[in-house]
């Protein structure tokens, strides 16, 4: 009798040669490969490594659209998932592939999951992610709401900005960067304060380089400029990196007509009756 698919005979008995192997890449390219084998596999350029420990539960696969998901977990290592970049965010829907294989021949091999990575935890060095599968994107809504503000988002193909007008970006330097939820910037900026609340501060270098962070609060503080965010960066920008911030919009339409000069773009709709005139009692008219 032959040994079957997966199985090669010794004098033992039957061993399997199945395993399995992930890739998991960022969105900024950075290509991590794990399995649970005990040697290292080679496939579509991507190393697979088995001392970097990332496991995996079941993967549940639904029928039509329901969504697949499952939950990876795995021990923090300094030279693969770090806890720094995990509360970076950098690992934040970062794209998950999943195989079945035969690592005598790793040809032979089965796409078992393809998806992205969904909330993260951390606890006791260890991590655990969600994992979410391609429908998950099937649960966006769709459709547009009828309201006074504007729905478009700053710069994309509705809203049609340029922000690479002067004014709309600036460059700027880290003298404080506190705990990353607050920053003192060295900025020689002519906007008054309060330009770019609503508006984006984007890391250029050092350790925090590529993180981005919603601004709260945009004033002067003697010379500096403050910036605070909505969120913490994660890592905390150091004293010399490089910010740029982006101009926010509040999305009224007199921001749109003054700030920004691209009311012919607005996707609001600002003569909408206010909620109040649904109420309001309507006075009945003499004949």
């Amino acid at each position: 009798m032959s040994a079957g698919a997966g199985e090669c005979p010794h004098e033992g008995g039957i061993t399997t040669t199945e395993a399995r192997a992930w890739a998991v890449t960022r969105r900024d390219g950075l290509t991590l490969g794990f399995t649970d084998h005990d040697a290292v596999l080679r496939f579509d350029g991507i190393t697979y490594r088995p001392e970097a420990g990332l496991t995996a539960r079941a993967v549940v696969q639904g029928l039509g659209l329901a969504v697949d998901n499952t939950e990876a977990q795995g021990m923090l290592s300094d030279d693969a998932i770090t806890e720094a970049d995990l509360r970076a965010g950098r690992w934040d829907r970062a794209e998950v592939r999943l195989w079945q294989l035969n690592w005598a021949d790793p040809l032979r091999r089965q796409l078992l999951f393809r998806g992205e990575l969904g909330e993260v935890s951390r606890a006791d060095g260890a991590f655990r992610a969600e994992l979410r599968g391609m429908s998950e994107a099937l649960n966006v809504p769709l459709g547009r709401v009828y309201h006074r503000r504007c729905a478009a988002r700053l710069g994309d193909q509705q809203c049609r900005a340029d922000l690479s007008r002067p004014g709309c970006r600036i460059d700027a330097v880290v003298h404080d960067g506190g705990e990353g939820l607050r920053l003192d910037l060295s900025a020689a900026a002519e906007q008054e304060p309060g330009w770019f609340e609503d508006g984006v501060l984007t890391v250029l270098d050092g350790v925090a380089h590529g993180l981005r962070g919603a601004i709260k609060r945009d004033r002067q503080v003697g010379v500096l400029r403050r910036i605070e965010l909505w969120a913490d960066l994660g890592l905390v920008p150091a004293a010399g990196d490089r910010v740029r911030l982006t101009a926010g919009c509040d999305k009224r339409p007199e921001t749109c007509r003054t700030k920004f000069e691209n009311y012919l773009n607005f996707r609001g709709f600002p003569h909408l009756p206010p909620e109040d005139w649904l109420i309001a009692p309507k006075q009945v008219g003499r004949r």
